[in-house]
């Protein structure tokens, strides 16, 4: 004996068939453009980035110092502070054309660099 109902069955397999065609495809991550940046006692490395405008990058952060460092840029309102040996990153929202300056907050008279966005 079937205990199935034909109308239920009919509007499970009409509901499933719209969830698969009206489902938002899967959203495909794109690679974000890598700089790094390293930190060595009191130097910065390289002290300018090159990117371009309208365009989110990452900014790996090397601290391969003997101290603790830490990568701050106000324009932008990012900062990490970093231990000796730690790599870690930042992500950097699109920027329009211009200059941003970023630096070591341990070592802010040797250590300073900028962002050139064209």
């Amino acid at each position: 004996m079937n205990n199935r109902n034909p109308i239920f069955s009919r509007f499970a397999a009409v509901f499933a068939a719209a969830v698969f065609v009206f489902a938002p495809a899967p959203a495909v991550a794109t690679e974000l453009p890598v700089y790094t940046v390293t930190a060595k006692n009191g130097t910065l490395t390289p002290n300018t980035l090159n990117v371009p405008a309208g365009v989110r990058f990452k900014i790996v952060v090397r601290n391969e110092g003997s101290g603790p460092m830490e990568f701050e840029s106000l324009q932008l309102r990012k900062e990490k502070v970093l231990g000796p040996g730690v790599q870690s990153f930042v992500v950097i929202a699109p920027l329009k054309p211009g200059e941003y300056d970023f630096f070591d907050e341990f070592h802010p008279d040797t250590s300073r660099g900028r962002i050139v966005v064209k």
